[in-house]
């Protein structure tokens, strides 16, 4: 239940949470007066902090302590207080020159991706690559390794790689696994599943055993949520108070070892969030327990009905949420026009 605030309790709430993310002690109401110029008394102040408890956006951890958040009082923070402000210009063009100087490498964007986001929000992030919502073949190559075995290279409309072991009834020269792909990929390109299995009957053995293996890739391929996962941060967060001292926080950050939890994070929350919008999960929103002690921003990017990844930051719930939020909404669009672009070409 959200309680109706009036514009003092706003205010005290904002200057708490600003405080204590940014102290990780409790406030009182004598440090809001010491620090602030506020028109109200010590007194006044400790009111409103006590009808901001009785709401449950605050608590008291001692009798004679301050107060802190609650994940009530982050929500509600986030939902009506947050300001929605833009990374400083400056920022912003110094970012935008880091990506435009790889233009069309898609490892090296999601790489810069997750260390910008890292740096600029001290947290740990996510960026999962872009992964086609309809797979379909853009390129193939097929290398000859060792005798009988060829390597089979896929490469996806959107950026995406895939490789796999081939193995031919008799080994076949470079020469001709050269031509057998560009003559596959005049073929395929464009193709999805249900295309390449009506090719069947046009293609010899050896262009038949590519294609059986390709559709078994993509098929699969298809079947997954998110691409490729990159990360970077993590040192920031295990700086944190909260991460160093306690086995329960730690666990949150498994959602980044282990696809699964990914998976199931992504299939519930940012896969049906609108292209471009911020979600932001605090203490895993009564779902996931490993994610209690923790908030998480996501946001899709890409293009819509090509290819589309997730990026975001994990970090403890008192998080510097203004601008980890402009951070991932500023990445998230940044990361759409380059992806976009690259597909038109």
């Amino acid at each position: 239940m959200v309680h109706e605030l009036t514009d003092r309790q706003k205010l005290i709430l904002t200057l708490v949470i600003h405080e204590y993310v940014r102290t990780v002690q409790p406030i009182g109401s004598q440090y809001l007066v010491d620090h602030y110029t506020l028109d109200m008394s010590s007194a006044t102040i400790r009111n409103e902090m006590a009808a901001l408890t009785d709401a449950g956006y605050l608590r008291q951890p001692h009798t004679s302590a301050g107060r802190i958040p609650t994940e009530e009082g982050y929500r509600y923070f986030v939902s009506h207080l947050v300001q929605q402000t833009d990374l400083p210009a400056t920022t912003q063009r110094t970012i935008s020159h880091q990506f435009f100087q790889m233009r069309n490498d898609v490892e090296q964007w999601m790489r810069l991706a997750a260390s910008v986001l890292a740096h600029q929000s001290r947290s740990a992030s996510l960026v999962t690559s872009p992964h086609p919502e309809q797979v379909r073949i853009k390129h193939i190559e097929l290398i000859s390794t060792r005798g009988r075995q060829v390597l089979l290279v896929m490469v996806l409309i959107g950026g995406e790689i895939h490789q796999q072991m081939l193995t031919l009834p008799e080994p076949v020269s470079q020469q001709v696994l050269s031509q057998v792909a560009s003559h596959l990929t005049q073929l395929c390109q464009g193709c999805d599943v249900e295309a390449l299995r009506g090719l069947a009957s046009r293609l010899d053995a050896l262009e038949k055993d590519v294609i059986d293996l390709t559709i078994r890739e993509i098929s699969h391929s298809e079947a997954l949520i998110a691409g490729d996962i990159y990360m970077d941060g993590l040192t920031n967060v295990l700086a944190e108070p909260e991460f160093s001292g306690s086995e329960e926080a730690r666990r949150g950050l498994r959602l980044l070892e282990e696809r699964s939890l990914l998976e199931d994070l992504l299939s519930r929350t940012v896969l049906s969030n609108t292209m471009g919008g911020v979600q932001v999960l605090i203490g895993g929103e009564g779902t996931w327990e490993d994610l209690r002690q923790c908030s998480i921003i996501l946001a899709r990017y890409g293009a819509p009905g090509l290819a589309t990844g997730t990026l975001g930051v994990l970090g403890p719930i008192r998080m510097p949420y203004g601008r980890a939020i402009s951070t991932v909404r500023f990445v998230a669009g940044l990361l759409s026009d380059l992806v976009t672009e690259s597909l038109v070409d």
